[in-house]
């Protein structure tokens, strides 16, 4: 793997801040922000904060960031990215009072999966995507081995961008400290 800047890309909505400090890059998020897709709520959301470079086949990325925030629905991770009805989100969001890992594929309308990670809380989280044909590899670890979050297709015919994201819904407030952003080829095998 190849280490990236941390502040590389160029903003899908800007935050209200950031900035490279000696820890990492350090994400304000704006408030009442997110990423969904009608599903359940009916609300369509499209104003989180990603900071996308391009995604090509057959390659990878993970991203590290600090998980310790501790507010309903505030969440941040990697995002891989079409335009507004095609995405993917992947990372630890704060919901039902504990951490939960988790993802969302939207295809016209968003879903959503989680489990609890309580254990990873004030730790490092790192988030893998991995883009091979038309699927999408998404792998999670918290000083452990990598676990598989979700296998996702990925629409190989559209132009997709990457990168990390994070949104705070109901609130403003949320920083997240992102330690590392790395890119190389794609994994070789799904297990």
């Amino acid at each position: 793997m190849n280490k990236q800047k941390l502040d590389e890309g160029e903003w899908l909505n800007p935050p209200l801040s950031s900035k490279l400090t000696d820890e990492g890059f350090l994400i304000s998020a704006k408030e009442k922000t997110d990423f969904w897709q009608k599903t359940s709520y009916g609300f369509i959301h499209n104003s989180g904060h990603a900071l996308l470079n391009t995604f090509e086949n057959d390659s990878a990325i993970e991203a590290s960031w600090i998980l310790n925030y501790r507010h309903h629905f505030d969440h941040a991770g990697l995002m891989v990215y079409s335009d507004e009805t095609h995405w993917i989100k992947a990372g630890v969001e704060f919901a039902d009072g504990l951490p939960q890992l988790g993802a969302v594929v939207t295809r016209d309308v968003s879903d959503w999966s989680v489990a609890p990670v309580p254990l990873w809380m004030d730790k490092e989280v790192v988030i893998r995507f991995s883009r091979a044909g038309d699927a999408l590899t998404i792998r999670a670890k918290c000083e452990a081995d990598w676990q598989l979050v979700r296998l996702a297709p990925l629409d190989p015919l559209r132009t997709w961008r990457v990168g990390i994201f994070c949104a705070s819904p109901l609130r403003s407030g949320l920083e997240v400290l992102f330690t590392k952003i790395e890119t190389g080829p794609a994994d070789s095998a799904l297990h």
